[in-house]
């Protein structure tokens, strides 16, 4: 082979080889660019993984508070209006005068008797459906559960403490069915440490029950 053509043969070897590194420069920048496109695209796919897991977790946390709810509350509406019989089957107890109740004659001790075991009986299954009583007679006045019907001056009494119990209320669950009504002592020394009751939060499903 020629001087000549060995020097035309050179340049093109080296071109070859420029176009080679090249080549392999390219494809390192492109499996780079591949590598953070997956990198990223999998760092989204796990915070989407993420974000789902959240959701579901909040769903299922309603869901049992939604159940848990139906379950307590679901004889909400239903225990208010047995309550209005009680109350009538007591009213009817205690407008018996005590001389005819002292009387001794049995048919009408037998019917004062079946009047107290229905209104017992009721309140005793209202309980087992979780609705208890509030008699609140020498506790402090609660706003959440009680409602002052009138103040009695007493200042043997700390102020501020229900001394009379009206008609007595009625809770479900964590929810008041219905306020006790009650006379509060006004003019004795206050409770130590007496602070105003905060009201606690708004409970919508029992202002709907209402």
């Amino acid at each position: 082979m020629s001087d000549q053509a060995k020097d035309e043969r050179a340049p093109s070897e080296a071109e070859t080889a420029e176009a080679n590194v090249e080549r392999t420069e390219g494809s390192i920048d492109g499996d780079y660019e591949a590598l953070v496109r997956l990198l990223k695209e999998n760092e989204e796919l796990k915070d989407r993984a993420l974000r789902v897991a959240a959701e579901m977790e909040n769903l299922r946390r309603r869901t049992a508070r939604d159940v848990h709810d139906a379950r307590t509350y679901a004889v909400a509406n239903f225990a208010r209006d047995m309550l209005s019989v009680s109350d009538n089957l007591r009213r009817a107890l205690d407008a018996i005068p005590a001389e005819a109740k002292a009387s001794g004659d049995a048919g009408f001790k037998a019917l004062i008797e079946g009047v107290d075991l229905t209104e017992r009986a009721m309140l005793s299954a209202l309980e087992r459906h979780g609705v208890k009583k509030l008699a609140p007679e020498g506790e402090k006045f609660d706003p959440n559960f009680h409602q002052a019907m009138f103040e009695v001056p007493n200042p043997d009494v700390p102020a501020n403490t229900v001394v009379q119990v009206v008609q007595p209320g009625y809770s479900i669950g964590e929810r008041v069915l219905r306020p006790a009504m009650v006379g509060v002592a006004k003019g004795g020394p206050k409770i130590a440490a007496d602070a105003p009751v905060e009201p606690g939060p708004v409970n919508e499903q029992a202002e709907k029950d209402a």
